[in-house]
């Protein structure tokens, strides 16, 4: 479900003595000890904890990060109940620290708190779990959010001239512009097959899984129900499923 862990990033301006993290990760203490190693080597502190989501594998370490990093280190993020302090996130606003700007956009569809931060300063697109390193994310929250989230950051990437996108797992994409044409040709394609699976008899997101991901392992077949459902409700919404 993480592919190969959850990314952390540490960001900062050159000469700054402060850094921004984005996604602590999930409460494990090698991994946060790790974290606050990399800052404290570089002869830096922790300044902020910015979140793009509250799952768990990307917000459940912030607490014990900000204890690591000494105390009064704020974590903020778009759903209240991850934040530590009384400042959230939400769309348009700006972060700044030591000289780092980062601009945050409201992209929901993975998880509805979900976040993407702007980097101009790299050209740099993170975006938490809407845009991965490989494979396809998982939509907790409505598909239609999701793809008007995909649409906005290719019409966001190719405006600025983005140079990369950092996502929550796997490697960086060097291709902005391709890698979301990839995923938004990708979540077309998906409700194509729901369509057709459903018009051959699926009736549930689990029949549905059945025939469109028989061969994806089945581990991953409960993570695939709930995108189905997202398409399922998604295609019923705009009445382009058959009568059942």
């Amino acid at each position: 479900m993480t592919l190969d862990g959850t990314n952390t990033w540490v960001l900062s301006e050159p000469g700054s003595e402060q850094v921004v993290i984005i996604d602590p990760g999930p409460k494990d203490g090698k991994h946060l000890r790790r974290v606050a190693d990399v800052v404290a080597g570089q002869g830096r502190r922790i300044g902020l904890v910015l979140l793009t989501h509250g799952h768990p594998d990307h917000s459940a370490g912030a607490k014990r990060l900000t204890e690591l990093a000494g105390g009064n280190v704020a974590v903020r993020a778009l759903d209240p109940r991850h934040r530590l302090g009384e400042e959230g996130l939400a769309e348009g606003d700006v972060v700044t620290l030591g000289g780092l700007e980062l601009h945050v956009m409201e992209t929901p569809g993975h998880s509805n708190d979900s976040l993407t931060f702007w980097l101009p300063a790299d050209g740099a697109v993170l975006t938490g779990d809407t845009v991965l390193g490989y494979g396809s994310t998982v939509v907790e929250g409505k598909l239609g959010d999701y793809l008007n989230s995909l649409d906005r950051l290719r019409r966001f990437s190719e405006e600025v001239g983005a140079r990369v996108v950092l996502p929550g797992h796997g490697p960086e994409l060097n291709d902005p512009i391709a890698a979301l044409d990839g995923y938004i040709g990708h979540r077309r394609e998906r409700l194509a097959q729901v369509e057709a699976a459903v018009a051959a008899g699926a009736r549930t997101a689990r029949e549905v899984v059945e025939r469109v991901y028989a061969d994806v392992d089945k581990s991953l077949w409960r993570a695939a129900e709930a995108s189905v459902q997202a398409q399922l409700d998604y295609l019923a919404e705009r009445g382009a499923l058959p009568d059942r």
